[in-house]
């Protein structure tokens, strides 16, 4: 399984491990992952994703998953994420004529 954000495309980076006698050793910095389910209102059912905690918190201070996919930059987005994002989409655009006929 990749250490990557279905979200926020974070990943590990790589960096300098430094001793008390200043040896540089190559190591990796992992991001923070979580197992999380969202709930799609659009969809109208959960989703898990494997998500950074940064992610997180950038969903919620968006207003939730559906907003959140929306905005969201579709060339960052893992395929699973990116399919999320055209089937929200798509329900939109269903419902946005229905409620204009209304």
């Amino acid at each position: 399984m990749s250490r990557r954000c279905e979200l926020t495309a974070k990943g590990p980076q790589v960096g300098h491990k430094v001793s008390h006698s200043n040896i540089k050793t190559k190591r990796r910095f992992l991001p923070n992952l979580c197992n999380v389910t969202f709930i799609s209102d659009a969809l109208g059912r959960n989703v898990r994703l494997r998500v950074s905690t940064n992610a997180i918190k950038s969903v919620d201070h968006n207003g939730g998953l559906d907003a959140y996919l929306r905005k969201a930059n579709a060339a960052v987005l893992s395929p699973r994420a990116l399919e999320l994002k055209r089937a929200i989409e798509k329900k939109a655009a269903d419902t946005a004529p229905a409620a204009k006929a209304s």
